[in-house]
């Protein structure tokens, strides 16, 4: 009988020991108060699907699908003539169409990182400082135009799903905007 009382009050100790070492270590990770200041100044602001047209010898080729989210300082984003999203569009067209920064033949010369960095570069330039802290690129595909024709005409053959542009580095886009961010409207 007191073997087993021994027993019985052995394993209540070691689950309440294991419940709560593993609480413990299941808490969230502290932060600075640097952290938590940079994070209260910032918002996320999600962004939208846009396609933006592969131009090549005066004729369409095919069209880049990208999905970009954006970190932004709220002061900025408060003295904003225009929404950011109308201005991120904008930007994002004047980058790639005609241009040849994401080459679709040649995906070893492109750089996930560095398409971030140009970005960020252009929308801070074009919005006249330093507003935009970073870019989430959530998706960056390319579909062919002969794929395009083929689903708007309703032809029953397969249809393919967009290429991911894959970097030289053999990244993808898939950035995700942080659980519970703030995003602006």
């Amino acid at each position: 009988m007191l073997k087993l009382l021994l027993a019985g009050v052995w394993v209540c100790a070691v689950t309440l020991g294991s419940v709560y070492f593993s609480m413990q270590y299941a808490s969230a990770p502290a932060i600075s108060d640097a952290e938590a200041e940079r994070r209260a100044s910032e918002e996320y602001v999600p962004g939208e699907i846009i396609t933006v047209p592969v131009i090549e010898d005066g004729a369409v080729k095919g069209y880049f699908l990208a999905k970009l989210s954006f970190s932004a300082k709220r002061a900025g984003v408060a003295k904003l003539h225009a929404p950011l999203r109308q201005l991120v569009t904008s930007e994002l067209y004047d980058m790639l169409v005609g241009s040849k920064f994401i080459d679709v033949a040649d995906t070893g010369s492109f750089a996930l990182a560095d398409f971030k960095l140009a970005v960020k570069d252009g929308l801070n330039g074009k919005l006249g400082g330093e507003v935009i802290t970073e870019v989430l690129v959530e998706q960056l595909e390319y579909l062919n135009k002969e794929e395009v024709a083929r689903a708007a005409t309703g032809q029953a053959a397969r249809y393919e799903k967009p290429a991911p542009i894959v970097d030289r580095n053999g990244e993808v886009a898939s950035d995700k905007l942080p659980e519970g961010a703030v995003s602006a409207h």
